[in-house]
């Protein structure tokens, strides 16, 4: 019997369930639609997202698929008022990546296939209840219901969510005032490969046109935004939650587009219309993401602006930061308690990103100057510091490096003992299981370090993994059970910071849940206690 419910099979419920494959979990994931949307409603994908696919294995057909996002040209007024281009360097993947939904959600499933899950498509979920062991819903295909138990249920059926109206959490919220319209589109201009265009029309009243031109893989073909004219046909009545850019409404021609093109930019050249709409955008963030055993993720918990990109990558985090907590929980090695962690870490996520998407949105309608960074942009600025879940038992004399709750950064030109090229340490983090890394000081660490790790390896076995590393510079004799690893080229002292006995663990979600500045004398033993407390019978990850 499948343990989990994955409820929707865009590019949040399949990283969902491939996520729980890879924790040793068996899920049955459904989707209401027959077939896979062909259209590219979600297009950029942020740093943080590729490093997420990174771990699970996927990045490189996703890169391989793709168009990197180089930079952007703004236009006022019909005059070029700005060129910016460049990413963030030194980072593991420092530029958005362009990926029609289409093809993440093709990448995504055949991955899920080689875990063994495949889609359940034309299924729906029409009713849930829960108690305190498992949760009942009923699901119907080509007429047929059937009534299912599960472990836990998690909705990753977008703005309409039939979990989230099952359990009645409310999504408070509001339309944007204006709506937009799209074209997939062949474009002729002078933009150089991987540039994406935005280009505003202001008057006395204020802005008078918009055009968001953002480039897909295919050479010279656009997504094309922008605002919808007043005569085309008003939104329909729904459940009061306008979200999405397709829709079912009657969608504009070539000739149309052109038209409103022109008004904002003359001179762009639009053919080979692929697909077009109109469309309302929403902002709702709702009241929880979680009831009993049933959890929901990505556009069913949150809807605002597509500015920036960051509604699809939200969702696909929601799903990674909730994957390794269910397993540990299911596997007994962790407390019910630390699912708790999932809407207390994230949801205040989703009010960040609503706020600033507004925000960024609005700024772009007055012309004004927007105040996201660009670590904001890329997802790489979240941090969990906040949570129960998390502790930082360091000096001030670590201010330099990441704190507990903070994404833990790559580090490159790890060196091993007879392995002739250098690592990276997100090669040793990838897995399902925690990694704890011990810095020594000297040669006479090695001895405590090495009794540690053995400790904690009887303790807790595969879902801790140890490495010890070496000072720059310094040369140590390799120790039984415990890797050795040399930070030859200096970068994890510059990411880490910090001195002597450090000690950082790294949670399965990439992210510090503990920090000591000398873990020869820390809570270190204790803190894991709490997180991977032993527990009979627990069920270790796959490696």
């Amino acid at each position: 019997m499948a343990e989990i419910l994955v409820v929707g099979a865009g590019p949040v419920g399949l990283t969902m369930a491939i996520a729980l494959a890879r924790q040793g979990l068996t899920c049955r994931i459904i989707d209401r639609l027959d077939t896979p949307s062909p259209y590219c409603r979600a297009i950029g994908v942020t740093p943080r997202t590729l490093e997420v696919w990174d771990d699970l294995g996927i990045v490189r057909p996703m890169i391989d698929g793709g168009i990197w996002l180089r930079g952007l040209r703004m236009v006022v007024n019909r005059q070029v008022a700005q060129e910016v281009t460049g990413g963030l360097p030194d980072l593991p993947y420092g530029l958005n990546l362009g990926l029609p939904q289409n093809v993440t959600e093709r990448i995504l499933t055949a991955h899920l296939a080689t875990l063994g899950i495949r889609i359940e498509r034309g299924t729906t979920l029409t009713s849930l209840a829960q108690d305190k062991d498992a949760v009942q819903v009923t699901l119907e295909r080509n007429g047929q219901s059937e009534t299912a138990r599960f472990a836990y249920v998690v909705g990753c059926d977008g703005a309409h969510s039939s979990v989230r109206k099952a359990l009645g959490i409310g999504f408070p919220g509001e339309a944007y005032p204006v709506e937009f319209m799209l074209g997939d589109v062949r474009l002729t201009t002078d933009l150089p490969r991987g540039v994406a265009l935005r280009a505003v029309g202001f008057g006395e009243e204020g802005m008078t046109g918009f055009l968001v031109a953002i480039p897909l893989p295919e050479a010279q073909r656009y997504r094309l935004s922008m605002f919808a004219p007043d005569d085309l046909a008003p939104p329909p009545a729904g459940d009061g939650v306008a979200h999405g850019i397709q829709s079912e409404r009657p969608a504009p021609g070539l000739e149309r587009l052109q038209a409103e093109v022109d008004a904002v930019l003359p001179g762009l050249v639009l053919s080979d219309l692929r697909w077009s709409s109109i469309y309302r955008i929403s902002m709702r963030l709702a009241e929880r993401y979680q009831s009993g055993r049933v959890f929901i993720a990505g556009d069913a918990a949150h809807i605002h602006p597509p500015t920036g990109g960051q509604g699809m990558n939200t969702g696909i985090q929601d799903a990674y930061n909730l994957a390794w907590k269910l397993a540990l929980v299911m596997g007994g090695a962790a407390p019910p308690e630390l699912l708790d962690s999932y809407e207390a870490e994230r949801r205040p996520v989703g009010e960040d990103v609503l706020a600033r998407t507004i925000a960024e949105t609005e700024a772009f309608r007055t012309g004004a100057r927007g105040g996201e960074s660009k670590l904001q942009g890329a997802q790489l600025a979240i941090s969990y510091r906040d949570s129960a879940w998390v502790r930082d038992e360091a000096s001030t004399a670590m201010a330099d490096g990441p704190q507990a709750g903070d994404r833990a950064p790559d580090a490159n030109g790890l060196a091993q003992a007879e392995v002739g090229y250098p690592l990276r340490l997100f090669d040793l983090l990838r897995g399902a299981g925690h990694v704890l890394l011990l810095r020594l000081d000297d040669a006479g660490d090695a001895e405590t370090a090495v009794s540690l790790a053995a400790t904690l390896a009887a303790r807790h076995g595969d879902l801790l993994r140890c490495y010890a590393l070496a000072p720059a510079g310094q040369v140590l004799d390799e120790m039984p059970g415990l890797p050795l690893l040399a930070d030859a080229a200096g970068e994890f002292q510059r990411r880490y910071g910090g001195s002597g006995r450090a000690g950082w663990l790294v949670r399965p979600d990439g992210y510090l849940g503990y920090r000591t500045g000398d873990w020869r004398d820390s809570g270190l033993p204790a803190w894991l206690e709490r997180v991977l407390p032993a527990a009979a019978g627990r069920r270790s990850p796959p490696p």
